[in-house]
């Protein structure tokens, strides 16, 4: 890890301590920056400014000023540049990291009924300087704009796998009734999990899932090769109603809790595993191989739960016509999951919303946010080269897409 020395003269030392001390201390922040900034350049070329060693990695290309926000004040800092690979700060990372925590620290007061006087009360005791009842007003309603932004933007990428859910809030009206957010989550043409979409509705009926769909479509939502999703009736009538040439693949997570949920307690975690080895088969043969020897043994023990396994177990192998590193990663919406886990830990501190804009207007903010760390994290991406061989199976999923209908329809 980089160490920084910074050494300060007789006159920096005088003005921290005499009344023009802010402007001192913004200097001397934006003297810390620079240097950090510098020491992060020296560590990813591998050599400090004109050193020649054989650990080089790339060589500088100048540099370029930048401002910063921060509590005492804007400060313009000098970021280098890099000749080959871009140059890369935590810097700015987690100044955006901090700004939107909090612009939805705000919001959440805001849509807590409390006065925009006492979030500027409160703002200033949290950061240390004064924020005005008009500034609180700002910050809301760009936090508005920006949502709306990320809500309705074009989708002008390929994503050739989604998965499509929905959680429950508490929004007051006349009285306090849940609402559904309903969140889609894809993979994007370079293999990173990207949100794409997300509205609130009343319930989760056919009628609203195929509005949801219908947007999602009119914003481009294109060449998709496969949905995820649990087994609601809503959801699967929406994928064929929009996107009648896509297959779905349902949750194989929810598939197997429907299965052993209704299967003797004593036996669940035996044939729980069984299932777990039948979704890692290498081949679809020898999954149905396996899902013929599990109905055969536990028949009479949980015909409920064999009749099952045996009815959704083609929906639920959809997944294993794809090259097999992709199956593990698209074969259950554990994302989504785990998504809609962090939207309400987020909304705890809310409880009730006072309507459906402001449910937006937060869990939006939230939902932006995740977003962009997504597309900072190197490590979460689900394919590179897939993208071609996904092109030639197209004509095996849309068979299977013609397949799932016709038992839909019947």
């Amino acid at each position: 890890m980089a160490q920084l020395n910074i050494t300060l003269n007789h006159e920096e030392i005088l003005q921290l301590m005499s009344l023009d001390r802010n402007e001192a201390f913004k200097n001397l922040l934006k003297e810390c920056l620079n240097l950090f900034m510098r020491a992060e350049s020296e560590e990813q070329l591998g050599a400090r400014p004109y050193e020649r060693t054989s650990g080089r990695t790339d060589s500088r290309n100048g540099s370029y000023t930048r401002e910063l926000k921060t509590r005492i004040g804007t400060i313009e800092l000098t970021v280098p540049r890099h000749r080959n690979v871009p140059f890369k700060t935590l810097v700015f990372d987690n100044y955006v990291t901090s700004e939107a925590a909090l612009v939805s620290t705000m919001a959440e007061m805001v849509v807590n009924g409390v006065s925009t006087r006492k979030v500027a009360n409160v703002m200033e005791t949290l950061c240390g300087t004064s924020f005005s009842k008009t500034s609180v007003s700002d910050a809301c309603r760009e936090l508005d704009e920006k949502v709306n932004e990320f809500k309705e933007r074009p989708l002008e990428d390929e994503y050739p796998f989604v998965t499509v859910d929905a959680t429950y809030f508490k929004v007051r009206g006349k009285r306090v009734v849940p609402k559904a957010l309903f969140i889609a989550y894809a993979v994007n043409s370079s293999g990173r999990r990207e949100i794409i979409g997300f509205e609130a509705y009343p319930t989760e009926n056919k009628d609203n899932w195929v509005d949801f769909m219908q947007k999602l479509k009119e914003r481009g939502l294109k060449n998709v090769s496969m949905f995820t999703s649990d087994s609601h009736e809503g959801i699967k009538y929406a994928f064929g109603k929009v996107y009648p040439l896509v297959p779905w693949q349902r949750c194989q997570h929810h598939f197997l809790k429907n299965i052993v949920d209704s299967v003797p307690k004593n036996y669940r975690k035996g044939i729980s595993s069984e299932l777990t080895n039948m979704f890692n088969s290498g081949t679809i043969e020898e999954a149905r191989n396996k899902r013929d020897e599990i109905i055969r043994d536990y028949q009479d023990i949980a015909e409920k739960a064999m009749s099952c396994l045996d009815e959704g177990f083609e929906d639920a192998m959809t997944v294993m016509v794809l090259p097999q590193r992709l199956r593990k990663k698209l074969r259950t919406s554990n994302h989504i999951e785990r998504l809609n886990k962090e939207l309400k830990r987020r909304s705890k501190v809310i409880d009730i919303f006072p309507n459906q804009e402001s449910l937006i207007r937060l869990m939006g903010a939230v939902l932006v946010e995740i977003n962009e760390k997504k597309k900072l994290d190197r490590n979460k991406i689900i394919f590179s080269t897939e993208m071609e061989i996904m092109a030639k199976l197209k004509p095996v999923l849309q068979e299977i897409a013609k397949e799932q209908q016709a038992i839909l329809v019947a």
